[in-house]
């Protein structure tokens, strides 16, 4: 197992990935991101550990242990992810609560990268080809925590944070045979693996009504507008936005992906 890990194993770290393997790998209850199954399998996941939710001084390990993953992800194959897990406080917290944690752990990466945003990548999150990036490579993410208990793709014991490379993604456009047929697996084993629909959120990449901040955290229960969150708490060190639609550089394989296989 330490093989899979980046940086040094806590004492309580051993138990998060055997119980996360676990769930990837039911039998009885077959988890919907088949990507994720496939990753566990093919040993191509990567997990690494942060010592506190609440301490920021821990959080500036996250960003050597994400520079170190994205030194080698290629090498691992397109079926890889990024895992983090927070140690766990015995509690478990309300929504809002881990959705803060969330974004604020997201602004502190951001906020101590000394790489340059990439130039495809537009700084405006209300941009639909927007997309956190981190060293220089644009990353889907994903949240995991104690409080999801409808949506169970997005339950964990422990708070957790994918980090996804956007290249991961390339050869699944929507329109493509593999990514269609990927988008037709997943949803239908979402339908059964969750006690709600999917998420509204879930949408495409590039796709002029999808927001992809929107799918970092998404709510337990459907969400509505009440629920929604109506403006992205991520703020970029460049407040001048690029034009939607005028992200340079993006290859046409990367941009219409089935979402949901960011349902880790």
């Amino acid at each position: 197992m330490t093989e899979n890990v980046i940086g040094d194993i806590p004492e309580w770290g051993t138990a998060c990935i055997r119980e996360l393997q676990e769930t990837l790998l039911s039998d009885t209850s077959p988890f919907p991101c088949t990507f994720a199954v496939s990753g566990t399998k093919r040993n191509s996941l990567r997990f690494g550990f942060v010592e506190s939710l609440d301490d920021r001084s821990t959080w500036d390990g996250l960003g050597d242990t994400l520079t170190e993953y994205l030194d080698g992800y290629r090498e691992l194959g397109r079926e890889t992810s990024l895992i983090v897990f927070f140690r766990p406080d015995g509690r478990t917290r309300t929504m809002d609560e881990y959705r803060d944690k969330f974004w604020s752990v997201l602004q502190h990466l951001h906020d101590t990268d000394e790489s340059p945003w990439p130039a495809e990548v537009p700084r405006d999150t209300d941009d639909p080809w927007w997309e956190f990036s981190f060293g220089g490579t644009p990353i889907f993410v994903v949240c995991n925590t104690p409080a999801h208990v409808l949506r169970r793709s997005r339950h964990s014991p422990v708070f957790f944070i994918t980090f996804q490379p956007r290249w991961v993604f390339e050869e699944l456009g929507a329109d493509t045979p593999p990514g269609a047929a990927a988008r037709r697996i997943i949803r239908k084993r979402l339908s059964r693996y969750d006690a709600v629909e999917a998420s509204p959120e879930l949408g495409s990449y590039g796709d002029p009504d999808n927001r992809e901040w929107r799918q970092y955290f998404l709510a337990d229960a459907p969400e509505g507008p009440e629920t929604g969150e109506g403006r992205c708490p991520f703020r970029s060190h460049d407040a001048e936005p690029v034009p939607a639609g005028q992200a340079r550089g993006l290859d046409s394989t990367m941009r219409l992906e089935p979402r949901t296989v960011g349902e880790v």
